[in-house]
């Protein structure tokens, strides 16, 4: 990936750097020099992944609500960002039923705030807003989804990252096709890894439910999701940014998937049982009762465009995620140094970047 040269000294403003990805991500840019300004709200869960990772080094981290935009608007002009990883939302599908205003004013005018501040700052000349894989509108296809189907959501969730697509495509066809500033969204599946301790996730649930020696409920075992370790969309988007800031004249997509490979994707239930042979736990789950909102039955992403457009692949297996993310709550359980530990796992993740897919190589847990 040969990162490292590019993002050494450069000045990038990251949202939601408090949460799960937002945490992974800020610690990759540390390593790999960049001077972070961050903003996020305080961490929800105790403990976080970003009190594990402290202390914080080379960055500037605010606590900023990014519904507050005249705040907003004072951090990233004094901060004079080159680059803006927006990562901030209110991500749960589940909360999104149970507060459809907060999800909608934070994912999609927190989103038209950040790009208004943006709009104000000369510096800015590429941004990422970080959507989701849950942005496509159901097809009844079953066929992965790729960049050009139609983006809808029936849940607040769902809706709330599509209508920030759109707020996207509106900045940029408004405000920005005359200025020299690349705006793209990126959209991934769903991630795993050490560190998450989220409401209504599989890992965090599962890892609860393991502390209190009970097995999982799942609420939708057979749904099938495109599972993958944080670190490979992260890694995907520290590319597509470099490419944006680089490759000025060269088009490039205004969106990638960031999905595994086909035989990555598996159902909840299959992920489930996986994480119980990783921690030695035969019958890890059982159904959970009762009525539950709706969430699609399938998803499924191609990310053949990234492929084309920037070459970026997934380097890990299912099995290599499941491994990784085991190992990382072991260490934790264990009293390990939890910085030192995914520094560690980031130096692998990177190693493993340059040598053949996952699908060719035996895997290499960190």
């Amino acid at each position: 990936m040969e990162l490292g040269a590019f993002w050494a000294g450069r000045r990038v403003l990251l949202t939601g750097h408090t949460g799960f990805k937002g945490a992974w991500l800020g610690l990759w840019l540390e390593k790999l020099g960049a001077v972070v300004g961050a903003v996020a709200l305080e961490p929800e869960t105790a403990p976080s992944l970003y009190d594990r990772l402290s202390p914080w080094k080379n960055a500037e981290h605010h606590i900023c609500d990014i519904r507050d935009f005249l705040g907003l608007r004072s951090l990233v002009t004094a901060f004079r960002p080159e680059i803006v990883v927006h990562l901030a939302a209110q991500a749960l599908v589940r909360r999104s039923y149970e507060d459809p205003l907060g999800t909608f004013s934070t994912n999609v005018m927190g989103t038209a705030n950040v790009l208004e501040a943006i709009r104000a700052c000369p510096s800015v000349r590429t941004v990422l807003v970080v959507t989701s894989d849950k942005v496509y509108a159901e097809n009844g296809s079953n066929q992965p989804f790729v960049e050009t189907d139609r983006v809808g959501g029936k849940d607040p969730y769902s809706a709330s990252k599509a209508c920030a697509e759109l707020v996207c495509d509106s900045y940029r066809a408004s405000f920005l096709e005359d200025r020299d500033l690349r705006l793209a969204t990126v959209r991934a599946g769903n991630v795993i890894g050490g560190g998450d301790w989220s409401e209504d996730r599989l890992v965090p649930d599962f890892i609860r439910a393991l502390e209190r020696s009970e097995p999982i409920e799942l609420r939708y075992p057979h749904a099938v999701r495109p599972w993958q370790h944080v670190l490979e969309p992260l890694g995907g988007y520290l590319m597509f940014a470099r490419a944006l800031s680089t490759d000025r004249d060269r088009v490039l997509p205004d969106a990638l998937n960031f999905g595994p490979d086909a035989d990555s994707f598996a159902t909840v239930s299959e992920l489930a049982d996986a994480l119980g042979d990783a921690h030695g736990i035969p019958n890890a789950w059982r159904p959970a009762r009762g009525p539950h909102p709706d969430e699609a039955a399938a998803l499924r992403l191609s990310s053949a465009l990234a492929r084309q457009s920037i070459g970026w692949q997934p380097r890990l297996g299912l099995r290599d995620a499941i491994d990784w993310t085991a190992a990382w709550y072991k260490a934790h359980r264990d009293g390990a140094d939890m910085r030192a530990f995914s520094l560690g796992q980031i130096a692998a993740y990177e190693r493993a970047a340059d040598l053949q897919p996952a699908s060719e190589r035996d895997h290499e847990p960190a």
